[in-house]
C-alpha cells in the first residue's frame, strides 16, 4: 500500500506515506489514488478525533511523479485527473476533524500542496530540507489547489513570489513566511505536536470555510490590491517576454481565483493547470530540467566500473575571480584548498573573495559564523609551490596562453604523488596540447568552470587525447563534490560551450557589419529567449580577449597548415567587427567602459551612437529574421560538436547550452529547439538562411538523414 492506515486509541488515525519499491514518495496516480482510498475510509471512520499526515521515507513527499506529467497530451484528461485528486483533498480538508501534516525533509510542488490541504503543517527543523513550490521552474505551476490555499493563509502579495518564481526554503525560514505553523526537533516531535494540537483543537476547520473569513490583506478585488494587479502582468512579461505560460497562468488563477469562492477556484486552477501541463514548453522544460539534468548528474558520462572518488584537498593556481570562486566552492563543500598566486598578498585578495560572499550569506542567515569562519580556515593562501604537496588534484585557473600554463604545469607537478590529477580552467585552449607539458598527460584534463563560480553550476569536463577514464571518474566525482553539474566532452577548440556561445555573439556582431539597428539586434536577442543580447555579451566577454582568441586560432591552424595537417582557416563575417573595435577604436568592452556600449561611471550602460557612423544603416530585416539567425547559429553548430564527437550525448548538448551560456530555457536546450521546430521545418528553414547568409547556416547531412527518417533528437 502506498499509504497505511494505523488509529490509535484516542481516535487519531496516522496516514503514512510509504509508496512501495520508491526511494521516495511522489505525487502520481498510485499515491492520489491510495489517498483518495484513505480519505473514503476516514470518512466512515467511528470515533475519529483527528488525523495525521507523515512519511515513511527520508523526505514527506518530494512532489509529483515528472515521468507520469511528461506523458500527459490530452488536456482535457488532465483536467479531469487533476480534479479527482482535488476533490479527495476537499473532503479531507473538510471531514469536520483536526489533520495535521508532520512534515520531515522536503516538502515540494504536490507534496507542499496535500500539506496545505491539512489544518496545521508542523515541520522538522532541518536546515537541509526545503518547502515550497517549484513547479514554474519545471515549466508548471501549483495545480493541486497551491495558488489558492496559499494566498487565502498569508496573503496575496506574500503567496505570488513563491508561487511564480518557483521558491522554496528551510522550515525555519518556512515557518517566518507563514508556510508552516510550527517547528519540531525530531519526526517523533512533529508527530508529538501533531496529536497535542489534535487533541486542543476538536473543531478545527480551514480559514477559508469559517463563516465570515477575510482574506490577510484582501482578495483580489479590493482597493489595496488594485495597484499589484495593475503592474503585475506587465512586470512579469519584462521578465518573461511572454515565453513561460506557467508564470502568466499561474497569475490568472491567482487573480480569478481571489474573485469566487473555494470550490470555482480550485476548478479555474484546474483549467490553467491542463492547458500548462500539456504546453510545448513545459516538455521542453521537464525534458531538460527533470529528465536529461539527472541524467547527467547521476553519472550518465562518467565511466562505468570505476570507484567513486574519495577527493579532501585541492589545490587552485592563480587567485584570480576565477581561482576564487573555485576555492570558494571547494571549501563550502567541506574540502580542504591551497590557493597560491604569484606573491601571498594576491592569494589573500583571492581569499578575501570568499569571506566577501560568506559575509553575504551571514547576513541572510544562510550559515551561521562559527559556518563561516570553518569554510575560511579550510582555504590555505600561498606563494610556495612546496605547499600543494599531498593535492589530490590542482585546477590551475591563470591567464590564458600557452607558455604560462605550460610552466605552471610543470611547477606544480613535481610536488604532486603519482595519483594525482591536473585540471587547466582554460576555456579555449585545447587540452591535448596543454597536456603536452604534462609528464603525465593521462592525468590531464580540463575543468572549464563559468563566472561567477558560486552562481554558475555548470562545469565542462573536456576530455584530452591522452587522459585517462580513471582521471575522468576522479574530476566528475570532484564537480560532483562541489554540488555543480558536470558534462563531459571532448578536446576540441573552444570544446562545446565557448564554441556554440561564440556563434550568438558573433552573429549579433555580423548583424551590426550588415548594418541592422543595434537596439533591435539586442532586442532579436531577449525575444528569443537569451539572458542578454549578443552585443552586451560581448562587452562582458571582451572583445580584446576575443580578438586575442582569434588571432591564436589563426595562428594555430596556419602551423597546422605548414606542418602537413588538414586545416580551414575559418573566416565569419564578425571578424572585421571585432578586430575594429578591438584594434582601431580602441573599444574592447565593459572593462575600460567603451565596447558596443557606454558605461557612463554615474548611470546605465548605453549603445554607442558611434556604431551606425562606422557601420551604415541598411534595408532592415524582419525580427524574425534575426532571432531565426542567433538561434540557428547556436543549434547548428551544437550539431557539428555531436557529429564531431566533441559532445558525446544530447544530454549533455542540452544542459550544457541552458546551464553554461543560458540558451532559451523553454526551448530546452539547443537540440531540443530542434525537435521543438520540428527537424524537417528546421532543415527547410536553414536552407534559406544558408543561401541568403552563408555556409554557416548550412544543415549537416547528419541532420537532413534524421529529417527524413523522422526523428528527432
Amino acid at each position: 500500500m502506498a499509504i497505511n492506515y494505523q488509529k490509535d486509541e484516542g481516535g487519531i488515525v496516522v496516514l503514512t506515506l510509504d509508496m512501495p519499491d520508491r526511494k521516495a514518495n511522489l505525487l502520481g496516480s498510485k499515491l492520489a489514488e491510495a489517498f483518495a482510498a484513505a480519505v473514503g475510509r476516514l470518512a466512515g471512520e467511528e470515533g475519529l478525533a483527528g488525523v495525521i499526515l507523515r512519511s515513511a521515507k527520508k523526505d514527506f513527499l518530494a512532489g509529483a511523479d515528472i515521468d507520469e506529467m511528461l506523458a500527459w497530451t490530452d488536456a482535457k484528461a488532465v483536467f479531469e485527473t487533476t480534479q479527482r485528486f482535488k476533490a479527495a483533498m476537499r473532503r479531507f480538508e473538510t471531514l469536520g476533524k483536526p489533520c495535521v501534516a508532520a512534515i520531515h525533509g522536503a516538502a515540494l510542488g504536490g507534496g507542499y500542496e496535500l500539506a496545505l490541504c491539512c489544518h496545521r503543517r508542523v515541520a522538522v527543523d532541518d536546515p537541509r530540507a526545503r518547502i515550497g513550490l517549484p513547479e514554474t521552474t519545471l515549466g508548471l505551476f501549483p495545480g493541486g489547489g497551491g495558488t489558492q490555499r496559499l494566498p487565502r493563509m498569508i496573503g496575496l502579495q506574500n503567496a505570488l513570489p513563491i508561487i511564480l518564481e518557483g521558491k522554496t526554503m528551510p522550515p525555519r525560514r518556512a515557518l517566518e513566511a507563514g508556510l508552516v505553523d510550527e517547528l519540531a526537533a525530531s519526526p517523533e516531535d512533529a508527530l508529538a505536536k501533531a496529536k497535542t494540537w489534535i487533541l486542543a483543537n476538536p473543531d478545527a476547520r480551514q480559514p477559508w470555510d469559517q463563516r465570515g473569513f477575510k482574506w490577510p490583506g484582501g482578495p483580489s478585488v479590493t482597493p489595496k490590491n488594485a495597484p499589484m494587479w495593475a503592474l503585475a502582468p506587465s512586470m512579469l512579461n519584462m521578465k518573461t517576454r511572454g515565453h513561460y505560460p506557467a508564470q502568466r497562468h499561474a497569475l490568472a488563477a491567482v487573480f480569478e481565483g481571489g474573485c469566487v469562492d473555494f470550490d470555482t477556484a480550485c476548478r479555474i486552477e484546474s483549467r490553467y493547470f491542463a492547458k500548462t501541463a500539456v504546453s510545448r514548453e513545459a516538455k521542453n522544460m521537464i525534458a531538460l530540467f527533470w529528465t536529461q539534468l539527472n541524467r547527467v548528474n547521476k553519472g550518465g558520462s562518467r565511466p562505468t566500473g570505476l570507484p567513486q572518488w574519495p577527493v579532501e584537498k585541492i589545490g587552485v593556481l592563480g587567485a584570480g575571480m576565477m581561482g576564487a570562486g573555485i576555492a570558494y566552492a571547494a571549501a563550502c563543500a567541506g574540502l580542504q584548498v591551497i590557493l597560491m598566486d604569484v606573491d601571498l598578498t594576491a592569494a589573500e585578495r583571492g581569499k578575501a573573495h570568499s569571506e566577501r560572499l560568506l559575509s553575504k550569506r551571514l547576513a541572510r542567515g544562510a550559515v551561521d559564523k562559527r559556518q563561516k569562519q570553518d569554510i575560511l580556515d579550510k582555504i590555505k593562501t600561498t606563494e610556495a609551490a612546496d605547499d600543494l604537496a599531498g593535492c589530490q588534484l590542482v585546477i590551475e585557473a591563470v591567464f590564458e596562453d600557452r607558455d604560462l600554463k605550460a610552466r605552471v604545469v610543470g611547477e606544480a607537478e613535481t610536488r604532486l604523488s603519482d595519483d594525482a590529477i591536473f585540471a587547466s580552467n582554460t576555456s579555449t585552449l585545447p587540452i591535448s596540447g596543454l597536456a603536452e607539458a604534462s609528464a603525465r598527460p593521462a592525468n590531464f584534463i580540463g575543468l572549464h568552470f563559468f563566472s561567477p563560480v558560486d552562481k554558475m553550476k555548470l562545469v565542462e569536463i573536456i576530455v584530452g587525447a591522452a587522459t585517462s577514464n580513471k582521471t575522468l571518474s576522479k574530476a566528475f566525482d570532484f564537480v560532483l563534490k562541489i554540488k555543480k553539474t558536470p558534462i563531459v566532452v571532448n578536446d576540441s577548440r573552444g570544446f562545446y560551450t565557448s564554441r556554440v556561445f561564440r556563434c550568438y555573439v558573433l552573429e549579433g556582431a555580423a548583424l551590426v557589419r550588415e548594418g541592422q539597428a543595434p537596439a533591435t539586434i539586442e532586442a532579436a536577442g531577449l525575444e528569443a529567449g537569451m539572458p542578454v543580447g549578443p552585443l552586451a555579451l560581448m562587452d562582458e566577454v571582451s572583445l580584446s580577449l576575443m580578438r586575442q582568441i582569434m588571432a591564436q586560432t589563426q595562428r594555430d591552424q596556419a602551423a597546422e597548415l605548414a606542418g602537413g595537417k588538414a586545416a580551414t582557416i575559418a573566416a565569419h563575417p564578425a571578424d572585421e567587427v571585432i578586430v575594429r573595435m578591438a584594434d582601431a577604436l580602441k573599444r574592447p568592452g565593459k572593462k575600460v567602459g567603451a565596447g558596443f556600449y557606454d558605461y557612463p561611471a554615474n548611470g546605465e550602460k548605453r549603445l554607442w551612437p558611434g556604431l551606425r557612423a562606422q557601420w551604415p544603416a541598411a534595408a532592415v530585416l524582419p525580427r524574425a529574421e534575426l532571432t531565426d539567425r542567433l538561434m540557428f547559429a547556436q543549434a547548428l553548430e551544437t550539431v557539428r560538436c555531436l557529429d564531431e564527437g566533441v559532445v558525446t550525448s544530447v544530454a549533455d548538448a542540452n544542459v550544457g547550452s541552458v546551464f553554461g551560456w543560458g540558451f532559451a530555457p523553454f526551448k530546452g536546450g539547443t537540440l531540443q529547439y530542434i525537435n521543438d521546430r520540428g527537424l524537417p521545418g528546421f532543415v527547410a528553414r536553414a536552407d534559406e538562411l544558408a543561401a541568403a547568409y552563408g555556409q554557416r547556416f548550412e544543415p549537416p547531412s547528419s541532420l537532413r538523414a534524421m529529417a527524413a527518417r523522422g526523428e528527432a533528437y
